[in-house]
Formats: C-alpha cells, structure tokens, sequence
C-alpha cells in the first residue's frame, strides 16, 4: 500500500483499485465515474471461455475485461485530489496480473453482487493479505435478493473495521460516494497528511 503522491501541479494524486469477481460492474463503475473515456480491454466472450467463464446469473453479458480498465476522476477542494481508477479483470485465471495493478496504490473498492457473492471473496482476502485498506460495495443488480449488511460482513469474514456500503454501479454520484468511503478509510488507515482528510 502507499501513501498519496504529493500535490502535482497543484492536486494530490491518489491511485485506486476497483476489484471483484466476474461481471460485478467493475467496468461499468469506473465508466460511470470517470472525468475521461476510459481506457478498456473488453473482449467478446465466445464458446471457448464457456468452460472457465460460467456466466451463470450473468447470461446476458457478452464481454469480458482481459487486461485492466483505467479511468480518473478529479474532486476540486482546498486541495484538489485525483483518483487514478484500475479496474482488475475478475476471472481466476487472471489473479497473478492483481498484482502489477496493485502496486502503489493507497486503497481498493472490492465490488460484490449479491447474487454470486463468493465471487468476490478472492479481492477481500488478496487486499486483505496485501495489508491494503479496503471497502466493500455490493452493487444492486436488479431481482438480487436482498442481504444484510451483518450477513454479507459474515460472508467476507470481515469486522466493522471494512466499510460496507450498497451502491449502483452505473450512477456516478453512488461510485463517487464509495470512493469517498475509500479515501477518507484509506487517509485514516494510512495516517496521511492532514490534507487530504481537509480536501475531503
């Protein structure tokens, strides 16, 4: 984990990991958000990936990130923050790359999908193992059911320590509330300077 980059050019900036299982939103959360068009590796799904892909739960999606999305979102404040967003791909086959995606960053959004949650289970432990502050967003897909906070902390086999929050994955003010929850955990978690709390 690492401490924000000191202020360039007048912002401080900030880098984030947006991880999770298999088609939680992660793409759809970082485009959402994003001050730019983000940078996307989606490829289509075909009959090939059927055997390691299950799509159970998740028929309609016909694309997959295979590399990692980037998007950055600015906030202006006494000090100016700007959050650099790498979006992880979530099939297992792809974990080893968590870990290049993973280097210097300050903190990490785990989303989670009621519906699949285990899918999700591998970004709270790798974070976790990594020693790396993180929140959990179980992003609300329509006909989910529903799930208390209490049961999904039970789920992850987290404490009240890890921010738990719900969020829409494709409205920009839900994403930019969690990364907010994941800034002012991560400032706290890392004892940075003042001033990024203060911009916040």
């Amino acid at each position: 984990m690492t401490r924000p980059s000191p202020p360039a050019g007048g912002r401080m900036i900030v880098k984030v990991v947006i991880a999770g299982g298999f088609g939680v939103g992660k793409t759809t959360a970082i485009g959402a958000v994003s001050d730019i068009t983000p940078l996307r590796t989606e490829e289509l799904l075909t009959t090939r990936s059927a055997a390691t892909d299950s799509l159970h739960g998740i028929e309609e999606k016909s694309t997959t990130t295979v590399a990692f999305d980037f998007g950055r979102v600015g906030w202006d404040a006494p000090t100016p923050v700007e959050l650099y967003l790498f979006g992880t791909p979530g099939q297992p086959r792809f974990w080893d790359f968590w870990h290049d995606l993973a280097a210097g960053a300050s903190g990490a959004v785990v989303l989670a999908d009621t519906r699949r949650i285990a899918a999700s289970f591998h970004a709270a432990d790798f974070f976790e193992q990594l020693g790396m502050p993180f929140v959990i967003a179980v992003n609300r897909f329509p006909g989910a059911a529903p799930r208390s906070p209490a049961e999904i902390r039970e789920s992850f086999d987290v404490d009240d320590s890890v921010p738990l929050m719900f969020c829409d994955a494709r409205s920009p003010d839900s994403v930019a509330a969690v990364l907010l929850a994941l800034i002012q955990h991560a400032a706290l978690q890392l004892q940075t300077p003042p001033s990024l709390l203060d911009a916040l």
